[in-house]
């Protein structure tokens, strides 16, 4: 099933979104929000959302400074952008929904279900990152994350977008270079003012976001949400160090390793998606 991109008009943005539906029984499917990590778009959820659009409601959004959604030169915290998600909902009539995040938006989903936890019927944590406050030394390090990271390497800018795709086909992120994964490169990709190319994504965004993932901590009380964290084999959560804090303040959570990287949705999809959908199953 194919997905129809929608836009809504909210007091501070517009937000661009994928939604997958069926008109039969739609009134009786489960809502499932899918948010992507940085740099990425709605689009790499393309495949668990055929996967499982027959038995689901599904919406996922472009986040605020990312895709086709809006992008304003200030406003990335994690207070503004849940409140757009809330917004969202409220637009969808949803009260609830399973929510699922991956990399930085892991961290946001915990950060949400200890503020609100009746809007989440479960939560998916896909390879998050950060999940502590890092130390106030940590910004110094930024502009060196900035080059160095995978997730921010195919921002450019690039001369030609030959450039950047080739650039690109040596990530992690596009491992096998699939079908899905060429569109999604295409899609998140744009020609600037001055000729070169780069992300859709933007620099008051990056900037923004990484202070305050490290300024704020992801997991400060306990959470009952029944919550289910997969941990991709080759992905960034590797020791039980990184793993400790979600065992202490989830209450109700599930473990699943699975083959691939940090974008397992992309390299690995079949897995995934069963895992994914075996989980919601129990609801």
């Amino acid at each position: 099933m194919l997905y129809t991109r929608k836009t809504v008009n909210l007091p501070e943005i517009q937000l661009s979104y994928l939604e997958w539906q069926s008109e039969e029984s739609q009134e009786k499917k489960q809502p499932l929000l899918l948010l992507h990590g940085l740099a990425d778009l709605a689009l790499v959820w393309s495949n668990l959302g055929e996967y499982l659009a027959d038995k689901y409601h599904i919406v996922a959004p472009d986040m605020r400074g990312h895709g086709e959604s809006g992008k304003p030169e200030s406003g990335y915290t994690f207070k503004k952008t849940i409140t757009d998600l809330e917004a969202l909902m409220e637009h969808l009539n949803w009260s609830s929904a399973h929510i699922l995040g991956h990399s930085w938006t892991g961290k946001l989903a915990c950060i949400w279900a200890g503020k609100n936890r009746e809007r989440f019927k479960s939560m998916i944590l896909i390879d998050p990152i950060f999940i502590g406050k890092m130390p106030g030394l940590i910004k110094v390090t930024f502009p060196i994350l900035y080059r160095t990271l995978e997730t921010l390497k195919g921002m450019g800018p690039f001369d030609s977008f030959a450039e950047a795709e080739t650039q690109a086909k040596q990530l992690g992120k596009y491992a096998g270079w699939s079908e899905l994964q060429q569109i999604v490169f295409q899609e998140s990709m744009e020609e600037k003012a001055d000729g070169k190319w780069g992300s859709k994504f933007v620099i008051p965004a990056r900037d923004e976001i990484f202070e305050e993932v490290m300024r704020v901590p992801g997991l400060t009380e306990y959470i009952d949400v029944p919550t289910l964290f997969i941990q991709p084999e080759k992905g960034v959560n590797r020791s039980e160090l990184q793993i400790k804090p979600y065992r202490k303040y989830l209450r109700n959570l599930k473990m699943e390793k699975v083959p691939g990287n940090h974008w397992l949705f992309l390299v690995e999809p079949e897995k995934f998606n069963q895992t994914v959908g075996n989980f919601l199953e129990l609801f």
